[in-house]
């Protein structure tokens, strides 16, 4: 008899406690200018202005520098943030548990690329920097 009931109550506890996550991210947009694309991409004296606007898109700001090379600039800025959180709850019989947890996560990355442009239209020289916080 006393088997049957501590079996009843085990039984009970495992049926009625709960157990939820719940994790989001907030999507970002995917940007082709990360620092391993500009490496893969960019070589100076074959990369076209053509094949960067492709890969890269238009770029921040265009001047022109004391050698009169054409300069672009990109830069990107990317802010990730996650919540999360969990809760549980469990009973037996007239004893009951509740717990609750929260969390904020948020970063934030930048990607900087200077690219000079020679006469031909191809990459002269190019300089890329990434930081993250």
């Amino acid at each position: 008899m006393k088997i049957n009931i501590i079996f009843i109550l085990v039984a009970t506890l495992i049926l009625t406690s709960c157990n939820t996550a719940d994790k989001k991210t907030q999507p970002t947009k995917n940007s082709n200018l990360t620092h391993g694309q500009v490496q893969l991409t960019l070589k100076k004296g074959i990369t076209t202005k053509t094949e960067v606007l492709e890969t890269f898109g238009a770029p921040n700001i265009t001047t022109i520098d004391a050698s009169g090379r054409e300069v672009w600039t990109y830069q990107r800025h990317a802010r990730v943030a996650n919540a999360s959180s969990s809760s549980s709850f469990g009973t037996i019989i007239l004893f009951g548990k509740n717990s609750s947890t929260a969390g904020f996560e948020e970063s934030s990355r930048t990607m900087t690329l200077i690219i000079k442009f020679d006469e031909n239209q191809k990459i002269h020289d190019f300089k890329s920097r990434s930081s993250n916080f």
